[in-house]
């Protein structure tokens, strides 16, 4: 174990600490940009300098290793300045045009300079020099006017989702991050799975399907579990008037955390698509005792309720096994269902209806 100090605080940490994270034990806040808890440190950004007893140069707390006897000083006037001094060059190469952006009220950035009470400084900014939504990424909008140069997109691509889309590009004041050697996103072997939206402290990269629709405090947010496939990940639904406009992962899903694929992030329309059943269908036939043809047309689909239609698969079933045997019955079950659920249809399948006639979709 470690021992040292954070503003007066005597900590204990194990080996390998730093003290960015030592800090959060003890209830102090380093502000960062480029750090996440998922993502591994760079210590770009420098927002999360701190001083340090005997050391010349502040340091970055996020790739600082705690050490035996260490005196840290997180709050400093030096350190203030410093800070408000990064938050000003950030703010002059960025557009002002908070007042419309998707993200705001959730920008990193912005909050920040709330806390230090830092304004776009006097002598300007560079204005607009990337065109904004420029890739046709149907579900990544792209707008690097805003970015700040942190590379949690690159980081959250290489070491999430593993597809190396994203790389920083040119040097100097023209650096911003490209997909692939300045291509296109889906080009580049991009799989829209959102991660780099989701890992981006500012509005450079967000969900285009949502664009528009609605900010982070205007929306609730309903924690639900994936339909789409049996792996249980789970997300937040973020409903405005009545209607889903976005998903955003969250870190407290068990089995997913931030990570999410394609159809969990964006896979989503369907929830108001006006062709979706809410409710279940039979044919009329089947409510109605009879197959005559009628005026009623007793073939079609009409709306009944769960009840009514549990009663009639159950009543079809007994009268097939009753009169034609077991295995006249196939039952075949969902990828998009739990692995528990599918063991349960195994065991209607082979103990209930007494058949071997079961399959799964995934075997295809």
């Amino acid at each position: 174990m470690i021992n040292l100090k954070i503003n007066g605080k005597e900590v204990q940490v194990p080996e390998g600490t730093t003290v960015l994270q030592a800090a959060g034990q003890v209830g102090v806040t380093i502000p960062t940009l480029c750090n996440h808890p998922d993502l591994h440190a760079t210590g770009g950004c420098r927002i999360c300098v701190v001083d340090v007893k005997g050391w010349r140069t502040p340091m970055a707390s996020c790739t600082l290793p705690a050490s035996e006897g260490m005196e840290v000083e997180t709050h400093s006037p030096a350190i203030l300045k410093s800070r408000k001094t990064i938050l000003e060059l950030l703010l002059a190469n960025h557009p002002r045009d908070c007042l419309t952006c998707d993200v705001g009220g959730s920008c990193e950035l912005q909050d920040l300079s709330y806390e230090y009470q830092v304004q776009v400084p006097e002598w300007g900014t560079k204005g607009t020099r990337y065109i904004a939504d420029s890739d046709p990424n149907p579900f990544v909008r792209v707008d690097m006017n805003r970015c700040i140069q942190c590379t949690r997109c690159v980081r959250a691509c290489t070491e999430i989702q593993g597809r190396f889309v994203w790389t920083m590009a040119e040097r100097g004041f023209d650096t911003h991050p490209v997909p692939g050697a300045d291509t296109d996103m889906l080009d580049a072997r991009c799989e829209s799975c959102g991660a780099c939206v989701a890992y981006c402290p500012t509005g450079a990269l967000s969900d285009k399907m949502s664009y528009g629709q609605g900010r982070t405090h205007q929306v609730k947010k309903v924690m639900t579990t994936c339909t789409f496939c049996g792996v249980g990940c789970q997300f937040e639904l973020n409903v405005k008037d009545g209607r889903v406009i976005r998903v955003t992962s969250t870190e407290e899903a068990p089995v997913n955390g931030n990570h999410l694929c394609v159809k969990g992030r964006y896979g989503y329309d369907f929830i108001h698509h006006p062709d979706r059943l809410v409710k279940p269908k039979v044919r009329r036939y089947l409510i109605e005792g009879k197959k005559k043809k009628t005026k009623g047309k007793p073939w079609e689909w009409v709306e009944t309720d769960w009840d009514t239609a549990l009663d009639l698969a159950a009543r079809k079933l007994h009268d097939v096994r009753t009169n034609f045997g077991a295995d006249s019955i196939g039952v075949l079950t969902s990828a998009k269902c739990t692995n528990e659920e599918n063991y349960v249809m195994n065991k209607f399948a082979r103990q209930v209806l007494g058949t071997n006639n079961i399959d799964h979709c995934a075997r295809l």
